[in-house]
């Protein structure tokens, strides 16, 4: 029998530097027009990035926009419709960016004084850049696997759970 040719699979972990952008906004109008044009990379951080931060803000609330509006804007209908949004159901962060803009337009649509009401702090924009790390560990079997995830960080865990829905076509 031929010897096949097995390929270790590389154990690598991850962080997310967070980079700021310096824009923020006090209302939901800001919030639209800056939404529009942002760097996708401000919708991944505010998407994902309290999977990898220590957090006990809101955490019934799974990304920022919906624990802004909860908290600092007071609209517990936005903030819940903005919750139910689930960033790994779209293609791309450009498709998520609409789905985020037309859930805060048909709230506005609803709400009259909503789009100009001041929240009581500002959402700060912030990008991120993920960082790679090779830990040096190589997996060769599904067994081996099952041995080593009680002990990978919660940075691989979001590598290779997470994050690797984002770089691959069939996601």
């Amino acid at each position: 029998m031929p010897e096949q040719n097995v390929r270790s699979f590389a154990v690598k972990d991850c962080a997310l530097v967070s980079i700021s952008t310096g824009v923020k906004a006090y209302i939901l109008a800001e919030l639209l027009e800056h939404l529009r044009e942002v760097d996708v990379g401000c919708l991944y951080y505010h998407f994902w990035a309290r999977q990898l931060r220590p957090s006990f803000d809101h955490p019934e609330f799974h990304n920022d926009f919906a624990a802004w509006a909860h908290r600092d804007l007071h609209d517990w209908v936005l903030a819940e419709r903005l919750n139910l949004i689930a960033p790994h159901e779209f293609r791309n962060l450009e498709e998520l960016r609409e789905e985020l803009i037309n859930v805060i337009e048909e709230r506005v649509d609803e709400s009259g004084d909503l789009p100009w009401r001041k929240a009581a702090a500002p959402f700060y924009f912030v990008k991120s850049q993920i960082v790679v790390l090779d830990t040096g560990r190589r997996v060769n079997t599904p067994e081996e696997l099952v041995e080593v995830i009680p002990s990978l960080s919660q940075g691989s865990i979001f590598y290779h759970f997470i994050d690797a829905r984002r770089r691959t076509p069939d996601r």
